[in-house]
């Protein structure tokens, strides 16, 4: 028997059940924002300017780390500590896409089974779409929409297959890279990129056999991060060994993050650091404005009557793009 699809909502509908905290409303609003009909664009963009009064009151966590670290079930345990402390927690994760059908292929709810119940986490895994940085183009959205529905921690948990993580640290305050012992990651200049931009290291699934490596890990990765030049946070980062599997250390990884949420509340970095996220927002957007309108039709015809020019040697490179950049 088919099933009836519920009617789409109104913008007006979406605000009142995003503030009342219903979670189908908020998975609803999500995926409009995540839809790429101009329309959508639109119903997001006056949705969230309504509900920004609401919004900017919790503390978002990205969460990054090679595929097989363990990043699902530290968010699982981590996920659960958090709610037995009372707090509200939305998960946005972001599983690679198929290059053919450019939906999700891991599947994050299922590898988050016991989370996905618990009646204080919001879950949304949305497929990259080949994104850049491990997220999706309307993750800053999804997350003010989490925000205005009352979930006080976001955890953002990215592809980490060695994207630009810039994407992420540019819409968190605070970011958590995850590291395996033995997995050759802590002898790469500690993947100097990233290690300048994490606020904190965990190295994963140090238990049993794995211990002994995880220490020699820990004391790696602090010598390196000694070396690196003092962040704009003026925060030294720290560097834990847990066990998501013997539900160790997760405790320690929250307090690290509420010790440096004091640390950069006090010093104003905190407010600071969201200001310039927002300028790097404009910025992408814009980026991402541009981008759709060289690849449309207008503009390729113009390039196609410079190339042309090019190919036959009487335009130069050069001047073919000032003339496209002047026709702008």
């Amino acid at each position: 028997m088919a099933t009836t699809r519920k009617p789409r909502l109104n913008t007006d509908q979406l605000r009142k059940g995003i503030l009342a905290g219903e979670r189908s409303v908020l998975a609803q609003a999500i995926t409009i924002a995540e839809s790429t009909l101009e329309v959508d664009r639109l119903i997001t963009e006056q949705l969230v300017e309504q509900l920004l009064p609401n919004t900017g009151k919790s503390i978002r966590i990205g969460i990054t780390g090679v595929p097989g670290v363990g990043k699902s079930t530290f968010i699982e345990v981590f996920g659960e500590l958090l709610t037995g402390q009372g707090r509200k927690v939305g998960v946005l994760t972001v599983d690679p896409s198929s290059e053919k059908s450019k939906g999700s292929i891991l599947g994050d709810k299922t590898r988050m089974e016991q989370l996905s119940k618990n009646p204080k986490v919001f879950i949304r895994p949305s497929p990259s779409n080949l994104a850049l940085g491990g997220v999706t183009h309307h993750t800053r959205e999804s997350v003010l929409l989490c925000e205005a529905a009352g979930f006080d921690v976001i955890l953002i948990e990215t592809v980490g297959v060695g994207q630009s993580e810039t994407y992420v640290r540019n819409m968190v305050d605070f970011f958590l890279l995850m590291t395996l012992a033995g997995a050759g990651d802590e002898l790469q200049g500690i993947k100097k990129g990233i290690m300048e931009m994490a606020d904190g290291v965990v190295i994963t699934k140090s238990e049993r056999e794995n211990i002994k490596a995880s220490v020699q890990a820990m004391a790696d990765t602090r010598n390196a991060i000694h070396l690196l030049a003092s962040p704009a946070s003026a925060w030294k980062p720290k560097v834990l060994a847990i066990s998501a599997l013997e539900n160790k250390g997760i405790k320690e990884v929250w307090e690290m993050i509420l010790e440096y949420q004091k640390h950069v509340q006090s010093s104003g970095y905190f407010e600071e650091n969201r200001r310039l996220q927002k300028k790097k927002w404009l910025e992408e957007c814009l980026e991402s404005y541009f981008r759709e309108y060289v690849n449309g039709k207008s503009f390729k015809d113009k390039k196609e009557k410079v190339l042309e020019k090019v190919m036959k040697d009487t335009l130069l490179p050069t001047d073919a793009a000032r003339q496209l950049w002047n026709s702008l």
